[in-house]
């Protein structure tokens, strides 16, 4: 794959989870609290809710782009360090900014889910083109993926009650 495309289909990628993040923000409250979206959308404004709605539309576009990428052995291991960073800065930054400044406005929360995304798609570009990208079992990083989509969707209907999974709003755990 030429070191141009990867820049486009990476960028694309960005706009894909930003939109669909997005998008999935609000669908749930949209349908009418359908459970049938539950597992893919924001059900709450806890950080976990916010960690979902950067998986799920990165996660499909990583299954689309995989189909344009299959000569390249590293690809899921690729995508699932990219996923885990972008998953492990929400609640990083929002934690220690709350823990900062003690309360974290909306458009905060806002910027720090576009952060995360942009880092993920960059660490991954970066990734996409070193000499000898880390990968030993590109079918057990997929596999990861998998278990964390799994995850995803049984914890929005089996929340643990810890403060990742609260929404700071009402006081709740998932749905």
């Amino acid at each position: 794959m030429k070191e141009r495309s990867i820049g486009a289909w990476q960028l694309l990628g960005f706009a894909v989870t930003s939109f669909g993040g997005t998008l999935l923000h609000f669908l749930y409250d949209w349908l009418l609290e359908a459970a049938w979206i539950a597992p893919f959308s924001g059900v709450n404004e806890s950080t976990w809710e916010h960690m979902k709605l950067f998986f799920w539309p990165t996660f499909l576009f990583a299954i689309v782009q995989s189909f344009f990428f299959r000569e390249r052995r590293e690809f899921w291991c690729v995508k699932l360090r990219g996923i885990l960073l972008g998953m492990s800065l929400i609640p990083i930054i929002f934690y220690t900014y709350n823990g900062v400044i003690g309360q974290s406005p909306d458009w905060i929360n806002i910027v720090i889910f576009f952060l995360s995304a942009a880092a993920a798609y960059l660490y991954e570009t970066k990734l996409f083109r070193s000499e000898k990208p880390p990968c030993r079992r590109p079918t057990g990083a997929l596999a990861a993926l998998c278990v964390i989509a799994v995850l995803f969707i049984v914890f929005t209907f089996a929340t643990p009650e810890i403060a990742l999974f609260k929404d700071p709003l009402t006081g709740t755990y998932g749905r």
